[in-house]
């Protein structure tokens, strides 16, 4: 995944350290016992050179949840965007992927993590090319129902804490296993979830659908595309999706920041609609790299340019 680590750069703390040099204490906290926030963004390159994709948005969904697990970070919002931007320009990158990343440091070891002083800030930067093939971004992937359910509590389902990723690793190894692409999680209730690190939408005539924020990540790209739809005039709708309501539908796809609108064609080997990418989709697809590529204009105040 990392290319060019020789000549690349983390940010820690407050300086730049090279990338494969770059070292946390065996003993930090959050490395035994979860307790971290991070974020993941997009910077790509536009006519008027790099541009990250909803900066502020990103960070604002940071620190939040960093407060709901009583982190406090050591610097403003304004300065951690800044950070990421001086990050991007360091590694000499115009497009790529930014992990800024809070974790608890090592003055202790223990449930208490009252006595610890250091609250740790890393960000680091890489080129990107694909999350996943991308011949899928046009043939779309296959998906499995996973015996594995989503986060019975909000907190840890609509917020980017480190520790509660452990499942939705299970559920994408359950998935890879059978030789499917991705996971399909459903919630407590049996309603459709999320993928392992991804938003769900289908479309069923005409009308696209994604499932309600109980227990799913209120994705920035989710919300992006349920904007983004508005304004194409595609009707949507967030509702409880069952199992079934996938099965029958026209099309469907996954959002997300790496995977950004990525087509699900196969469902438990099962063809969704025709099998093959749907019309929305495609539309929603081709008006999304518009937009993150500087091409339209409505939705420059979206890119922070470097």
């Amino acid at each position: 995944m990392f290319l060019n680590t020789d000549t690349k750069y983390i940010w820690l703390n407050g300086k730049f350290q090279p990338f494969n040099d770059t070292n946390i204490h065996l003993l930090s906290h959050t490395l035994h016992y979860g307790l971290g926030v991070f974020e993941g963004l997009r910077a790509y390159e536009t006519n008027d050179g790099g541009a990250i994709f909803r900066l502020q948005e990103h960070t604002s969904r940071l620190f939040n949840a960093a407060k709901k697990i009583n982190l406090d970070i050591p610097l403003s919002a304004k300065e951690v965007n800044q950070i990421q931007i001086d990050t991007m320009i360091k590694n000499n990158l115009k497009e790529g992927y930014i992990r800024p990343i809070i974790f608890l440091g090592n003055e202790s070891m223990g449930l208490r993590a009252k006595d610890l002083v250091s609250v740790n800030v890393a960000i680091a930067c890489w080129e990107w090319p694909s999350y996943m093939d991308p011949k899928a971004k046009k043939e779309g992937i296959s998906i499995v129902k996973s015996p594995f359910k989503q986060y019975e509590n909000p907190l840890y389902s609509n917020n980017k804490i480190i520790g509660t990723y452990v499942n939705s690793i299970l559920a994408l190894h359950d998935a890879i296993d059978k030789e499917a692409d991705e996971a399909l999680l459903l919630d407590k209730n049996g309603f459709i979830s999320e993928g392992s690190g991804e938003n769900i939408f289908i479309v069923k005539d005409s009308i696209l659908y994604t499932p309600r924020t109980d227990f799913c990540l209120n994705g920035i790209t989710r919300q992006s595309v349920i904007e983004i739809a508005g304004r194409m005039d595609i009707p949507i709708q967030e509702k409880d999706l069952t199992y079934d309501d996938m099965l029958d539908a026209d099309e469907a796809f996954f959002s997300g920041t790496a995977v950004e609108i990525t087509p699900i064609t196969i469902l438990d080997k099962k063809p969704i609609g025709n099998g093959l990418r749907g019309k929305i989709t495609e539309k929603l697809q081709s008006k999304y790299s518009e937009i993150v590529s500087g091409q339209d204009s409505n939705y420059d105040h979206w890119l922070t340019r470097l």
